[in-house]
């Protein structure tokens, strides 16, 4: 008996996946000074962003030119990845925008992509993780 709820439960999510590749996405990138990302995804979550990744990476931009005994040193930058509906790009950049202060030169940049596909996406409750304490 299991096995049929699970196996129904996969093919709903199945089904989900199908109507969620049908459904426009974007990812929002921004590129930020090091340590500002969780406070920045933070602010996004607010704005409507069900989630997001920080990675870490290094670059220098027009705005950085420091050097130690005449070695350039090549900042350490965040860098945020917001999976999101295509409805919800512009309240949840403007929030990425202001949290990362990216109107001020050197702060960092945000830009957006259009996706094409997305799998792996589950809405259904069966896909949360609950706590069990």
């Amino acid at each position: 008996m299991s096995y049929h709820f699970h196996t129904d439960i996969w093919h709903y999510i199945r089904k989900e996946d199908e109507k969620l590749s049908e459904e426009e996405f974007q990812i929002i990138f921004a590129i930020v000074e090091a340590e500002k990302g969780s406070k920045i995804l933070e602010k996004a979550k607010e704005a409507g962003a069900e989630g997001g990744t920080v990675f870490f990476g290094r670059g220098t931009g027009i705005h950085e030119h420091e050097k130690i005994l005449g070695i350039p040193i090549e900042p350490a930058k965040e860098i945020i990845m917001i999976l999101i509906s295509k409805s919800m790009v512009d309240q949840v950049l403007e929030a990425v925008e202001k949290a990362g202060e990216l109107s001020v030169p050197g702060k960092g940049l945000a830009f957006v992509l259009d996706v094409s596909k997305v799998v792996g996406i589950c809405h259904h409750e069966s896909c949360f993780i609950k706590d069990e304490f």
